[in-house]
């Protein structure tokens, strides 16, 4: 079964086309990270826009990749929330056209579903090794959750950010810096150029609760800053570069260190089999090394470029959605809230 993925959830306008949920025959992604960062974020307007100028040259680049024509393909899976309602618009209304006009199945995909999926794009099978019920960790800028995979398509969700998602709070605190955007890979960046001699900076925690919270953890740092004159800046102010990066890679360690700890602690208590890793911060370096050392039960990660927003995951969720029946979604609408579990 070959599949097209379209995701248009947030900034990246990308198509790919899947088999059988698996095998990856092609994935394109059009970042506007560029176009974004002068903003220092998200602007949905601009987003929404650069997606309707670039959503049908990104999917026609995937198909010729793949080397196949729509009428090969045995459907199309598309992000229909959550995220932006306006960047959701444009690949759904896409997906819905090509579908109607060639007379494919059509179906809309949780977001958050799809960091799941990616999971099986690089020959591996979760479902058999390490075996479902599976802790998932999804962190990305609009969500830190802790979700509970007992089966293909059955989802609880067990905890979840109380304030700012991880990948939030790494752009906003890369933003006080000076860093840019994305903050995540700025912040991992400089972090590498930490003496470590930075004093600690605090580590959340939500009392008798497997949520998170970085907000107060961000406002400790923006507060550090302040105190070391880092922020706010005054043109033709010297910057001091050590004390930046000293400062990111305090940040970075309280971060992974609060949502390692309380995923090992979910994990523990529902007794899963493993734990699967997803959403663009799970490419985060440190995050990847700290969970698999501190872990006594398997952790599956997908590759860094398979964590960030991509078609392929969307394909794979699809597969999965499709063998449980024959779907025309016509009536499909855009979900910007959307929950799993």
């Amino acid at each position: 079964m070959k599949l097209l993925g379209i995701e248009t959830s947030c900034d990246e306008t990308a198509a790919a086309v899947i088999e059988d949920g698996r095998v990856i025959h092609s994935n394109i992604i059009a970042s506007q990270a560029d176009m974004h960062a002068k903003f220092g974020g998200i602007v949905p307007e601009l987003a929404s826009r650069e997606h309707l100028i670039t959503i049908i040259k990104v999917i026609e680049h995937s198909l010729d990749i793949a080397n196949v024509a729509l009428r090969d393909l045995n459907g199309i899976a598309v992000t229909n929330g959550p995220g932006l309602a306006g960047s959701l618009l444009v690949g759904v209304n896409s997906a819905k056209g090509l579908a109607w006009a060639n007379d494919l199945p059509l179906i809309g995909i949780n977001h958050l579903e799809g960091h799941v999926y990616a999971a099986w794009l690089e020959g591996r099978d979760p479902e058999i090794d390490p075996g479902f019920p599976l802790l998932c960790l999804i962190a990305s800028g609009g969500h830190t959750d802790l979700i509970l995979m007992h089966d293909h398509g059955k989802f609880s969700l067990v905890g979840r950010t109380r304030d700012d998602a991880a990948g939030e709070a790494f752009d906003k605190v890369a933003r006080v810096l000076g860093l840019g955007f994305p903050g995540g890979p700025a912040i991992q960046k400089v972090a590498q150029l930490s003496s470590g001699e930075e004093p600690r900076l605090p580590r959340p925690h939500v009392k008798n609760s497997l949520d998170f919270s970085f907000s107060g953890l961000k406002t400790a740092t923006i507060r550090r800053a302040e105190e070391k004159g880092l922020y706010p800046r005054t043109r033709g102010q010297e910057i001091n570069e050590s004390e930046i990066a000293n400062l990111s890679g305090a940040f970075q360690e309280a971060i992974v260190e609060t949502m390692v700890k309380r995923t090992l602690e979910a994990a523990k208590h529902y007794r899963v089999n493993g734990i699967l890793l997803g959403g663009g911060v799970a490419a985060n370096t440190l995050l990847r090394k700290e969970l698999v050392s501190q872990s006594d039960l398997d952790v599956v990660m997908p590759s860094p470029g398979l964590c960030t927003d991509n078609g392929s995951m969307i394909g794979a969720a699809g597969f999965f959605q499709f063998n449980k029946g024959f779907c025309r979604q016509w009536d499909m609408d855009v979900i910007p809230n959307l929950k799993l579990g």
